[in-house]
């Protein structure tokens, strides 16, 4: 005999807004460096264009009166991007690593003059939002003086190629209220890591030049007694 079901059998899975929210950040990793070199040659092609007088296509009558123009759906446009940017990241979850995107990826970079522009977007967001993520070791460095320790974030963890060796690292430092920012190069000394703040904890704290508001007791409960040199 079947067992009557309980209120345990009968829960139903919550909707989870954190995948939603993870295929929209896929689907913009996707959509963006393509978007953004789309509009980049759009941009050229409109300047040529704008040499050209336009056209308007104004709503007539049937005396040849014109009664109005157009009618846009202000917000609708914005919602279908949302969507279709969920959809293509949901999608790309599955098949970014298939046949068709690695070849579509490898066209864009070898078309002229538009591979500069595809490439350099579509590292920048793989450095904040894609599987190379570049942006989640937050530091602590000393740069100007003993007293003086500046929040950055650890992206290289050896200097090689500038003939520096493995004693000195990489460090992004972004500027408050800005997204440009300033990378040092620095003996490993000068590095401290930051163990009691998360990643986004410390890029929230940088960027908004300390105005953030952050959990302090949530802070304390992961603090070590001594912040851990760089090895």
């Amino acid at each position: 005999m079947d067992k009557p079901p309980t209120d345990k059998t009968l829960k139903r899975e919550p909707f989870r807004w954190k995948s939603i929210f993870k295929y929209f950040l896929q689907g913009l990793l996707v959509i963006a460096p393509l978007a953004i070199t789309v509009y980049s040659i759009y941009w050229v092609i409109s300047t040529v264009d704008s040499w050209v007088p336009l056209f308007r296509n104004p709503i007539k009558d049937f005396q040849g009166h014109t009664i109005g123009y157009e009618v846009k759906n202000y917000g609708l446009g914005f919602l279908i991007i949302i969507v279709t940017v969920i959809i293509i990241g949901y999608l790309s979850s599955f098949f970014i690593q298939s046949r068709i995107f690695n070849l579509f990826d490898k066209w864009l970079e070898k078309t002229p003059g538009v591979k500069y522009i595809y490439s350099s977007t579509r590292d920048f967001f793989e450095a904040f939002a894609g599987n190379k993520k570049k942006f989640d070791k937050a530091v602590l460095i000393n740069v100007f003086g003993d007293d003086v320790w500046i929040v950055g974030f650890l992206t290289d963890s050896e200097m090689h190629k500038f003939e520096m060796g493995a004693e000195h690292v990489g460090v992004y430092v972004p500027q408050a209220y800005n997204f440009a920012g300033q990378l040092y190069i620095l003996p490993r000394n000068k590095v401290k890591k930051i163990g009691h703040l998360t990643s986004g904890e410390a890029m929230k704290y940088a960027v908004t030049g300390g105005v953030v508001h952050l959990d302090e007791d949530d802070i304390h409960e992961r603090a070590q007694p001594q912040e851990e040199p760089l090895k």
